[in-house]
């Protein structure tokens, strides 16, 4: 019986490096069957149908390296998991979440059975992507009719839901240039740039330093006038009114025309521009006050409106609004004119992404009251070559950057350091931004908390100005400053433990907040604070968020790394006790020591620069990892005569080795007797190598990290080994 169908029998959320690649990835173990026996080029009509479905396939570089490389893999023949992984790939593209990395590999010894590996940025969107996958490679399979369009929306939809919004994904794209790592705290937009007591938080654009005071300030808009009328800075008159009546006192004592808008208004909703009649006010104040804050007049500043975008003190961003008008055809109503001839621009759309807003009635209420001045309603028919205005401000998405004066951009900044704000969105109305306000009669009307950045990044018209880059170098000033902790990684079959408790103990007496994750629990210098099974991604990611903590140490099993990748993207040293040569993990298709190389490899690829490997000599399996250090080596072994490491020291290299009973640190030819092995409180250690090998794999994790050799002997001493300890 034939068995023609794709089977997704496991599937693994790797959320950090990997065996497959440094970024977070999702693993589908997909078995298909029979198809085994069909590849791509034996199925009529495949190809066609396939294409049809998702003509951007033809982009896909594949293995060839050139546009058009997987349709030629297509033709030639390929077989269903390897097709998965590119359909996956391009529902994600075509969802807005790009992805460019995918693998399929076949197991071997398992016939059918392929590993799927795609880069996953969001966990839930790749997942849907991978069934979608299958399901469409069967339809095509088996000509059957598939609706793309309606899984890309979905797709989509759901990626919007659940991703990062534009701003904040600009700031971490921003801090990943830098090489700042990044961790998503929640499920919004709560991110974590660096690791530990070296990082910094963002809510879009928000950041840990901005106040709970300073937010409340700028949402109490008349407050936030006091405090800037106090120091000089150039606002419009106005007050807080209670009534329709007061406020058309309040109108008539500050003048004619007035604006009247709710205290904590936002995007504009219930503000009413360019009112002079009693009736206009007290309508307006109906409106303003249906958004449930206190109402207030103030006096209207003829000019366009600007948001100035200030961070760290600095303008760094400035767009213009624009006047929304329609002009009447004689047949069309106001409501049909909007639609045919705003609504239709291309710039135009509900989501974020687009730089300008569909206008509608329930989004934006004042246009009702803007028509019904002009003598209009939504179903009138303004005569032909008539104008009737719709929006009066709005839609701040018309660059400007480079015309702003620079009084206006002091204005600007003080207003942001006045309110307590260090990232500000300062709105300013002005009929000419290059003029300083006080020549036009100009002023600043609000400062904003947690500005909107989309119109700087995607501006309607004009260049996309760097503000996620402004505001991670606002929250990192020093151009060297990676926002990271000395990071130190273990992984081995045996040993992986005690060395981690050990570096840890090292570390700690040389000064800094450390953490530790291993199988012994979680240790915040030293103290635990979680007696379970703490080897995983979970728990390091505990103590990455930590803000006390100023070092860590994390020990990583061969399983942990295979099934759900590593906590963090780099660390400072990497160490690898040993793959043994009856190890395996059949159960995850790593079925001898030669695989497990594969996964400790893993420890050692995201070694930076300025770190180092610390890796077994006596293992050649481990010894043959150096070569893809990034940073520099420092072997262990019992002996000084091991080969890799007389090598390496030859080289001029760093190892530890035990010579005449003592431990010794050497550098090249240059030797440090470091402690004798005899005074340490364990029985028998004659008889116990593997735990002097894991005294040498921590001191040389230590030495790597900069601790002195005097406290790597003091920690050797005082350890509690519990092994058979030694009685006077």
């Amino acid at each position: 019986m034939n068995n023609k169908t794709i089977e997704i029998i496991n599937v693994m959320s790797l959320r950090g490096p990997n065996i497959w690649t440094y970024r977070p990835a999702l693993e589908a173990w997909v078995d298909i069957g029979d198809l085994e026996d069909s590849p791509s080029n034996t199925i009529p009509g495949f190809y066609e149908r396939l294409t049809a479905m998702l003509p951007g396939l033809a982009e896909h570089h594949c293995g060839v390296g050139e546009r058009g490389g997987f349709l030629e893999r297509l033709r030639e023949g390929t077989w269903p998991a390897h097709i998965m992984e590119h359909v996956m790939i391009e529902l994600q593209n075509l969802a807005g979440v790009q992805t460019g990395f995918g693998k399929a590999r076949e197991v071997k010894g398992k016939r059918g059975l392929y590993k799927l590996v795609v880069r996953a940025r969001y966990e839930e969107v790749s997942r849907k992507a991978l069934v979608a996958a299958r399901d469409i490679v069967m339809a095509a399979i088996e000509d059957k009719p598939y609706d793309v369009e309606a899984m890309v929306t979905e797709l989509t939809d759901f990626a919007e839901r659940t991703g990062l919004g534009p701003s904040t994904y600009n700031i971490v794209d921003a801090a990943t240039d830098r090489r700042i790592p990044a961790l998503r705290l929640n499920d919004g937009n709560l991110v974590q740039l660096g690791f530990g007591a070296r990082s910094r938080r963002i809510w879009t654009a928000e950041t840990d330093q901005t106040s709970a005071i300073s937010e409340s300030i700028s949402r109490d808009k008349d407050l936030t006038k006091r405090l800037l009328q106090s120091c000089g800075v150039p606002i419009p008159e106005g007050r807080v009114v209670t009534s329709p009546d007061d406020a058309w006192d309040a109108a008539q004592d500050i003048g004619l025309p007035v604006v009247v808008k709710p205290s904590d208004a936002n995007h504009g909703r219930g503000v009413s521009m360019d009112l002079n009649t009693q009736q206009d006010i007290e309508a307006a104040f109906k409106l303003a006050d249906e958004e449930g804050s206190d109402v207030m007049v103030e006096r209207f500043v003829r000019g366009d409106e600007h948001r100035l975008l200030v961070v760290g003190g600095k303008l760094v961003a400035a767009t213009k609004g624009e006047i929304a008008a329609v002009t009447g055809d004689g047949k069309s109503t106001v409501t049909e004119l909007i639609e045919s001839q705003i609504n239709t621009d291309p710039r135009r759309g509900d989501h974020e992404d687009f730089p300008l807003s569909r206008i509608t009635y329930e989004e934006d209420p004042t246009i009702l009251l803007i028509l019904e001045r002009q003598g209009f309603g939504p179903d009138s028919v303004p005569p032909q070559g008539k104008t009737v205005l719709i929006q009066s401000r709005g839609n701040l998405a018309f660059d400007c950057t480079d015309d702003v004066h620079p009084d206006v951009a002091a204005a600007a900044s003080l207003a942001a350091r006045i309110v307590g704000l260090d990232i500000a969105g300062v709105d300013i109305v002005a009929q000419d931004i290059s003029r300083p306000l006080e020549e036009q009669g100009g002023a600043i009307v609000e400062v904003n908390a947690g500005p909107g950045l989309l119109m700087h990044l995607k501006p309607a018209v004009g260049k996309p100005r760097p503000v996620g880059q402004a505001i991670v170098d606002h929250l990192f000033p020093q151009k060297d400053d990676n926002g990271r902790i000395p990071i130190v990684g273990i992984t081995g079959s045996r040993g992986k433990t005690m060395v981690a408790r050990l570096a840890a103990r090292m570390i700690k007496l040389h000064g800094p907040y450390v953490g530790t994750a291993c199988s012994d629990g979680i240790f915040l210098r030293q103290r635990r604070m979680d007696a379970n099974d703490s080897a995983n991604w979970a728990a390091a990611h505990r103590i990455l968020m930590n803000r006390s903590v100023e070092a860590a140490v994390f020990e990583n099993g061969y399983r942990a790394i295979a099934s759900e990748g590593l906590a963090y993207d780099r660390c400072l040293v990497g160490v690898v006790t040993n793959i043994g040569n009856d190890d395996n993990l059949a159960d995850l298709h790593f079925p001898d020591a030669d695989a497990l190389a594969t996964i400790a490899r893993t420890q050692v690829d995201i070694v930076l620069p300025e770190g180092a490997a610390v890796l077994n000599a006596a293992d050649h399996r481990v010894a043959e990892l150096a070569d893809l250090c990034d940073g520099s080596v420092i072997f262990f072994a019992l002996s000084p005569d091991t080969e890799a490491l007389a090598k390496h020291r030859e080289q001029g290299g760093r190892a530890l080795f035990v010579r005449d009973g003592s431990i010794v640190l050497a550098e090249g030819k240059l030797e440090a007797p470091l402690v004798d092995t005899a005074t340490l409180a364990i029985q028998d250690l004659d008889k116990l190598p593997w735990v002097v090998e894991n005294i040498l794999a921590a001191a040389g994790a230590a030495w790597a990290v900069g601790v002195g050799t005097d406290v790597i002997r003091a920690a050797i001493e005082t350890f509690d080994y519990g092994i058979g300890k030694k009685t006077a």
